[in-house]
């Protein structure tokens, strides 16, 4: 079972994918989220940078759809999203982290890298926090907090350590 804090912030990331407010989520929920984000970086989703975003956003969705037992096709209702999103990736750590999240994060960190350093620079994150519709003015402060070796650049570890700390109630900001 998830602490308190972690099922509202799996509820709030719930009712941010269910956009049409059916109660559930499903596959065209998640593409349309990976849609959104390229619109806003004017990306192409034929793109290579688009295509691995596309792949991974999707992928998260078919891994939790199938540890559901839904699979792709089907939806989930917010009890089966906190359940499955507890167990296959907040309850297993960093290794659920990984797993899960991690090609979802680089892929964003990708696009999000326009000078191709490898790197998120500040104003590289403050698009990534206006892309999927965060409060932009939370980033400044929030790429602070992330950058953990404080050298004005987020790498992956650091982001992917930041949604961590952000499910576990450390951070109060979402990245996802």
């Amino acid at each position: 079972m998830t602490t308190s804090v972690q099922e509202q912030r799996l509820r709030r990331r719930f009712e941010m994918w269910d956009k049409n407010g059916d109660g559930t989520i499903d596959r065209s929920d998640w593409a349309g989220e990976a849609k959104r984000i390229l619109d806003s970086f004017g990306e192409s989703g034929n793109s290579s940078k688009g295509q691995a975003l596309t792949k991974a956003y999707l992928g998260m969705w078919e891994y939790l759809a199938n540890q559901a037992g839904v699979g792709p096709d089907g939806a989930l209702s917010l009890d089966q999203f906190q359940d499955v999103a507890a167990k296959q990736v907040l309850d297993r750590g960093q290794a659920g982290f990984d797993q899960v999240l991690r090609p979802t994060i680089k892929a964003i960190a990708d696009l999000c890298d326009t000078d191709g350093d490898g790197q998120v620079s500040p104003q590289e994150f403050r698009h990534w926090i206006r892309a999927i519709g965060s409060d932009e003015s939370t980033a400044d402060a929030a790429f602070e907090q992330i950058d953990a070796d404080s050298n004005g650049q987020l790498s992956v570890e650091e982001l992917i350590q930041a949604v961590h700390r952000y499910h576990s109630g450390e951070l109060e900001f979402s990245l996802l």
